[in-house]
């Protein structure tokens, strides 16, 4: 199944001049733990609630002097929307995170897909094949 039916496409996105009070208060009122930051339309990086904690409040940085360049990973690994759900599992396993920005064939932002999207799609389909198994087991 390709990324682009099982990627949300209500991406909270930041430029990179962006407050982390503004990324902060984003994550909050989204109930979501991470903003993509994009340069225009191309997604250059994400910061997440944990990079909040730890690149700012671990080093007592001033808030005010900290913006969204400042702490968003800047290697960020992206998926095309045409790949498939194996392809996006591999990079997240290989890169050990939990969040991919899904692109168009122009490199632009058009989604993002997370390990939590990942696992209850997994879980929708162990529910189906129970489902099969329960409706042809002989009854005992």
């Amino acid at each position: 199944m390709p990324i682009e039916n099982l990627a949300r496409s209500d991406v909270v996105t930041a430029a990179t001049d962006e407050s982390i009070h503004e990324l902060a208060a984003a994550m909050q009122d989204e109930e979501i733990g991470s903003v993509v930051i994009t340069d225009g339309d191309t997604p250059v990086g994400i910061a997440t609630d944990r990079d909040l904690t730890m690149q700012v409040l671990a080093e007592r940085a001033d808030p005010d002097e900290v913006s969204a360049e400042d702490v968003m990973s800047d290697d960020l690994q992206t998926i095309e929307h045409g790949a498939g759900f194996y392809e996006a599992t591999e990079l997240m396993s290989e890169h050990g995170i939990r969040r991919l920005p899904v692109t168009n064939t122009d490199g632009d932002l058009s989604g993002i897909i997370t390990a939590d999207d990942l696992n209850e799609l997994l879980a929708d389909e162990h529910q189906e094949l129970a489902r099969v198994i329960r409706s042809q087991r002989p009854p005992y």
